[in-house]
């Protein structure tokens, strides 16, 4: 038996006005994904457990199979797995993003999308501003880097994602709580190094938003997990772009499958993910493909990429696995978004996510298409996400 699981992120929504009061995923022209859910297994999930936010580090997490309440100590661990930074006993974790300010409110979480190039020379110069032996930065990928940070007593803080905060006040949404003096100060003086820095020099020119300052968030310690393989007995592997997916994948034991082309934007090449993972299942037992876009696209406030970017998912990606299922003994396939990302609000919202469960050993048929709302009639709910992956291997 193969497995391939299918993450458009984010892509689940509500009525948006722009697109006649529908869902994306309602105006989307799917034909893939509807297939699925018409022949398959039609549901609902919940990713997030409740008094968790919702996000995708806690959602991932639900979806591979481990119960965030017990290993989730932060998004920024998981970032570091994949970075290969080792944590110490004492070193806690930060995501740290390259913003833009208007020196009042955060008004831009990833500075209009920076390059990694570019971000590389930024991260590099506040490791020699403001670096030192308890305070270290790593250059990720685009807007989404990372700082470790060995702090002299023990921390107690409350941080908050960029992307959900957008157009407030930084002293209202600074990191507050036991220990946060230390991360408020760095934020601050990271101004003095990005400010005029000739990066943003050129950005500026270019009438792109500077990268002005960092924003430190998704805090915790180095994570714990039993090994996929000797949990489920399965052999994972995992395409991704993000830094996020990839390290809770290595976390597991999995193998990152590395695709030419792919960026976690709306310009990534949907297509080679599709071929990538036609061709990772000849090896692997179970191959996860995650597409960042759909995410990415409603931060933006952008219904219509929004839209583009789930019919990419479905042609370029779920389109073809079907289409490769006669080449395996046994291939099911499940198509599901970690959590609802609203293009109105522009933020991560709580809410159960559909599912679509499709092919070898899949018995169900919902005769339903793929929406939030013909997902809602089905009586089949995974209330603990966490739980999914059992009955995905084994329905």
């Amino acid at each position: 038996m193969k497995y391939c699981i299918v993450i458009p992120d984010g892509a689940a929504d509500l009525p948006v006005a722009a697109l006649g009061d529908k869902t994306p995923l309602e105006a989307a022209h799917k034909p893939n994904m509807d297939r699925a859910a018409r022949e398959g297994l039609l549901a609902q999930v919940c990713t997030v457990p409740r008094r968790m936010e919702p996000g995708s580090d806690v959602a991932m997490m639900s979806i591979v199979g481990y119960d965030p309440a017990q290993y989730y100590s932060g998004r920024a661990p998981l970032e570091a797995a994949d970075l290969g930074v080792e944590l110490g006993e004492k070193d806690w974790a930060f995501r740290c993003n390259l913003i833009t300010t208007d020196g009042h409110a955060l008004t831009d979480y990833c500075s209009g999308h920076i390059t990694t190039e570019e971000a590389g020379l930024l991260v590099q110069s506040l490791n020699e501003k403001l670096g030192g032996p308890n305070v270290k930065f790593h250059t990720g990928t685009g807007y989404r880097h990372l700082m470790v940070y060995a702090p002299a007593q023990p921390l107690a803080v409350e941080t908050s994602p960029p992307h959900q905060v957008v157009g407030e006040p930084l002293a209202s949404i600074y990191p507050r709580g036991k220990g946060s003096e230390k991360l408020v100060e760095l934020i601050q003086r990271s101004a003095e190094v990005l400010e005029g820095h000739e990066v943003n020099a050129t950005r500026r020119s270019q009438g792109k938003n500077p990268a002005n300052r960092i924003w430190l968030w998704g805090e915790g310690r180095r994570p714990h997990m039993e090994p996929f393989a000797q949990k489920y007995r399965v052999k994972g592997a995992v395409i991704s772009a993000v830094n996020l997916v990839r390290g809770i994948a290595k976390l597991i034991g999995w193998d990152i499958v590395r695709v030419p082309g792919i960026t976690g934007y709306l310009d990534t090449d949907y297509a080679a993910k599709g071929r990538y993972a036609i061709e990772a299942l000849r090896t692997y037992d179970l191959v996860l493909v995650h597409v960042e876009a759909p995410d990415e696209a409603a931060h933006d406030g952008n219904a219509k990429a929004k839209v583009e970017a789930i019919e990419r998912v479905d042609a370029d990606i779920v389109g073809p696995l079907m289409a490769a299922a006669p080449e395996f003994d046994a291939l099911r396939i499940m198509v599901l978004p970690d959590h609802l990302t609203t293009v109105e609000q522009g933020r991560h919202t709580r809410g159960l996510v559909p599912l679509a469960m499709w092919g070898a050993g899949v018995e169900a048929r919902s005769g339903m298409s793929f929406t939030e709302s013909y997902a809602a009639e089905s009586e089949v709910v995974w209330d603990k996400g966490h739980d999914l992956m059992a009955s995905f291997l084994h329905p």
